[in-house]
């Protein structure tokens, strides 16, 4: 199969759409299926054609006030889509909602081959934050109107979580759905340099670290995980947290931490290299904290598990397919004094730390990108013989499986 995503973002971009795309096509490619991905570029070298085998970059603009996006050139698309042949691919895969779905939509139309979009972000709880003067409640309407009519365009819509398909239906959305989350890669298990870590950031061996990795953005909810610094460290002044990431809240944080004076308990990271400093960042913590509640899957915790770390947070959307059940994870409740009593007792506790974060590495183990990556070669493969089959309701789980997984039907 040939198979042509179309992203309006992609790495140098950090985000988890970035990595669902790496993570599935990698593990696609061993599979056999053929990608071609459509993304904008981010550099000089890139319009001039620096790129990966496999990838297309295409001229784009900054988007106004968000200096990390890009808006691929309207006239350059159109041309690179117009030179496209019947037979050059056998699907579309749609990554996001803006550009790309609108061109991936009108390609395959044209060329008569299925079209499918992973749903990635909860827009529902998302624009608010970004047009504040909108009443939510309008905002709330909007995305659900917006998102609607995309999805019933499509062929099929992957989601990365019960709950979201579950939102979408509840939203009037009725083509077929296929749970698929983003996966785990064997890469992901080797252990990183905690204590080399430690050492080269001037971190005391014994300090208490709690970490959150993800986009510094108002929607993750990282002022909750600072009002619970701030009431931890009135049993654990030592404690620090570590934020890794960028994105439009950093400074409004970094000032909420000064009125605070939680400098010397907070710390802000800054993106890190995925390939190695990220794993050194994760093995480092004693525990990993989260608090989002708009997530469609939560990729992060699965990474912070991978590399044997222990996960506390709220059990929200995406979340709950990866805590409930899950016995190296601890669901907290939703109050920042509360999530700080329960993390002080899991401080306190060493060899619970290291017992947790044994039984969540082998947890994350379910979460197979291999695994992920064939169920969605099936979808392709049932969408180019023309089945698509779906999930219109949550299927029986297997015993002991993550939430997301289907049993055999008979």
């Amino acid at each position: 199969m040939r198979i042509l995503m179309i992203s309006d973002v992609y790495f140098p971009r950090i985000n988890g759409v970035s990595t669902s795309i790496e993570t599935f096509r990698d593990s696609l490619h061993a599979q056999g299926v053929d990608t071609t991905l459509l993304a904008p570029a981010y550099s000089p070298a890139e319009e001039a054609g620096a790129s990966t085998p496999g990838l297309v970059r295409l001229p784009a603009w900054r988007v106004p006030f968000d200096p990390e996006d890009r808006l691929m050139h309207r006239t350059a698309l159109a041309q690179w889509l117009a030179a496209r042949q019947p037979g050059e691919f056998d699907l579309v895969h749609v990554q996001t909602p803006f550009a790309a779905h609108y061109a991936g939509l009108r390609l395959a139309r044209r060329l008569g081959i299925p079209a499918l979009a992973t749903y990635h972000t909860y827009f529902e709880e998302y624009l608010h934050h970004y047009v504040p003067l909108l009443p939510r409640a309008v905002s709330r309407a909007l995305a659900r109107r917006f998102s609607r009519g995309q999805c019933n365009a499509l062929d099929a819509l992957v989601v990365p979580s019960q709950a979201m398909a579950q939102a979408l239906r509840d939203y009037g959305v009725t083509c077929p759905q296929h749970v698929i989350p983003t996966g785990v890669r064997e890469a992901d298990f080797t252990p990183g340099d905690g204590a080399g870590f430690r050492l080269r950031h001037q971190i005391e061996p014994t300090r208490p670290l709690l970490l959150f990795v993800g986009r510094v953005a108002h929607e993750k909810n990282i002022g909750f995980l600072l009002d619970v610094v701030e009431h931890l460290r009135r049993q654990r002044p030592d404690v620090l947290l570590l934020i890794t990431g960028e994105g439009p809240a950093q400074d409004a944080l970094r000032d909420d931490c000064e009125r605070r004076a939680l400098s010397h308990n907070v710390r802000f990271m800054g993106y890190l290299d995925r390939q190695q400093a990220l794993a050194d960042c994760y093995r480092a913590a004693d525990l990993f904290v989260f608090a989002s509640r708009t997530e469609t899957q939560g990729l992060v915790l699965l990474e912070a598990m991978a590399q044997a770390r222990p996960v506390l947070a709220l059990s929200a959307m995406g979340t709950r397919d990866i805590l409930e059940g899950n016995p190296g994870a601890v669901i907290a409740e939703d109050a920042p004094a509360a999530f700080a009593q329960r993390a002080a007792a899991l401080l306190a506790q060493p060899a619970e730390l290291a017992r947790l974060g044994e039984q969540a590495c082998a947890h994350a183990r379910n979460w197979s990108a291999a695994q992920s990556a064939r169920r969605l070669g099936d979808v392709y493969a049932g969408l180019c013989r023309g089945a698509a089959p779906g999930l219109p309701t949550p299927l029986a789980q297997a015993e002991g499986a993550p939430t997301w997984q289907e049993t055999p039907v008979a």
